[in-house]
C-alpha cells in the first residue's frame, strides 16, 4: 500500500477535480505493474495498472489501490468491471470512497463477483492524500485553506514589517509542494504591493508551474503603480485572476483585460468581496481548492467569516516577545476557551526544527467576531 501510495504521489496535483489514486499488481509477493490517475477525463489508476501488467494477472494476484474502485459509468468505466474481467480475486484498499452517493459500493460490486477485499489499509494515510478531493465531492465547493508562518508567540513580521525569514528553507519548499497540490492560490493587494510574489510552485528538478493566481483587491489598488506588479505581466499572466468590487472603477478592470488577466467582480456594498460568492464561484469554474497565503488581514476575514476550511500553520522556534509585531490573525473576541476556533483531524511535521500543524477548521457554536475589525484590504 506504501507503494500504491507513492505512486499517487506521482501525480501530484495534476488529477483535480478527480482525486489521486494509486494502484499496484502484486504477484507472488512481487510488484509486477502500477499505476496512477490520469488527468481529468483520463484512465485511472487500476485501468493503467492491468494496462502495465500487459497480459492477464497470474492466479493469486492482489490488487492493491489507495481508494475505493469506482462502481459507476463515467467517461473511462467502471474501474469494477475492469478488475472483475481481469481474474483477480483479492482486492487491497487503503480509503472508502468519500463520496456519499455510493461510497463502499464498489465493494459490494467485487464482493458480489466473488472477488474478496480488504478495506482500511494504512487508511489515515489514503484518506489525507485527498484532502482537497474529499471536500470538493462532499460539499460541492472547493476546500479554502490558508497558510500561517508564525514564531512561537503567533509573529509575521518585526514591528519593522520584517518578515524575511521566519521559517526555514525546508519549510519554504514545503510551502511549494502544496502550491503544486491546490488548483489556486490567494493572496491580497497588500501582499502583491508589499511583496511582489510570483505565486508559482519553484520545485528542485521540476519546471516552474502556475495555479491560478488570486489577487483580492476590491478597490484595484494593485493597478495603479506605473510599474505593475509580476503577476500582472510574466509568462503566467493569463493564470491571474483579479478579485474585486465595483467600487474598483471599469477604467481599471479593462486595463487589466487589456492585459490578458481575468476578472472576477462581485457585488458588494463595501470593497471586500464576500467569500460565500467567491467559493459559489469557484465551484462553477470547477476549481476545487484554494491556498490563501495572505496577508493577514485577508485570512483573517477569511476565518472571521467563517469560510476558512482548514490551515496550514508553520511555526519556527523563534520568540519575539514584541506586542506591537504583527499577528497572523485577529478580528475574533472568544470570552472562553471553549469559544476558540480549534483544528481537527491534524496532522505534524517537522522541518529541520519548525513545525507543520495542519487541519480541518471547526467553529465553536459561539462565535463572536470583533464588529470594529479591518479597514480597506
Amino acid at each position: 500500500m506504501r507503494r500504491a501510495l507513492a505512486a499517487a504521489r506521482g501525480v501530484w496535483g495534476t488529477t483535480h477535480p478527480n482525486p489521486m489514486v494509486g494502484a499496484v499488481i502484486v504477484e507472488d509477493g512481487q510488484v509486477v505493474a502500477e499505476g496512477a490517475t490520469a488527468p481529468d477525463g483520463g484512465p485511472h489508476a487500476e485501468r493503467l495498472a492491468l494496462l502495465a501488467r500487459g497480459k492477464p494477472p497470474r492466479p493469486g494476484a492482489v490488487l492493491y489501490v489507495t481508494l475505493e474502485p469506482c462502481c459507476t459509468h463515467g467517461r473511462t468505466g467502471a474501474c469494477t468491471d475492469a478488475i472483475i474481467a481481469s481474474g483477480i480475486k483479492r482486492v487491497v484498499v487503503g480509503a472508502t470512497d468519500p463520496n456519499p452517493a455510493h461510497g463502499g459500493h464498489g465493494f459490494e460490486v467485487l464482493r458480489a463477483a466473488g472477488i474478496e477485499v480488504i478495506t482500511g489499509v494504512l487508511e489515515r494515510e489514503c484518506t489525507d492524500l485527498n484532502l482537497i478531493f474529499n471536500h470538493w465531492i462532499t460539499t460541492g465547493g472547493p476546500l479554502l485553506a490558508a497558510k500561517a508562518a508564525t514564531t512561537l508567540d503567533g509573529k509575521i513580521a518585526c514591528r519593522t514589517a520584517e518578515s524575511r525569514w521566519i521559517t526555514n528553507p525546508a519549510s519554504r519548499a514545503d510551502v511549494h509542494r502544496w502550491r503544486k497540490l491546490f488548483p489556486g492560490i490567494a493572496v491580497g493587494a497588500i501582499t502583491i504591493l508589499k511583496d511582489n510574489p510570483r505565486l508559482t510552485a519553484r520545485r528542485e528538478g521540476e519546471p516552474e508551474w502556475s495555479p491560478w493566481r488570486f489577487v483580492f483587491d476590491g478597490l484595484l489598488r494593485t493597478v495603479v503603480d506605473k510599474n505593475p506588479p509580476a503577476v500582472f505581466t510574466d509568462e503566467f499572466r493569463e493564470k491571474t485572476i483579479v478579485v474585486t468590487t465595483p467600487h474598483g472603477g471599469l477604467g481599471y478592470v479593462r486595463k487589466l483585460r487589456d492585459l490578458g488577466l481575468k476578472v472576477w467582480i462581485f457585488d458588494s456594498p463595501t470593497q471586500r468581496v464576500s467569500f460565500a460568492d467567491f467559493r459559489k464561484k469557484c465551484a462553477e469554474e470547477r476549481i476545487s481548492g484554494v491556498y490563501f497565503e495572505g496577508g493577514a488581514h485577508l485570512v483573517s476575514e477569511l476565518l472571521r467569516s467563517k469560510q476558512l476550511d482548514y490551515l496550514f500553520a508553520y511555526q519556527a522556534p523563534l520568540l519575539f516577545a514584541d506586542d506591537k509585531a504583527k499577528t497572523i490573525f485577529s478580528g475574533l473576541r472568544p470570552e472562553k476557551p471553549d469559544q476558540a476556533v480549534r483544528l481537527a483531524d491534524l496532522r505534524h511535521e517537522l522541518f529541520d526544527g519548525d513545525v507543520l500543524t495542519r487541519g480541518r477548521v471547526v467553529y465553536p457554536d459561539k462565535f463572536q467576531v470583533d464588529e470594529t475589525a479591518f479597514g480597506a484590504r
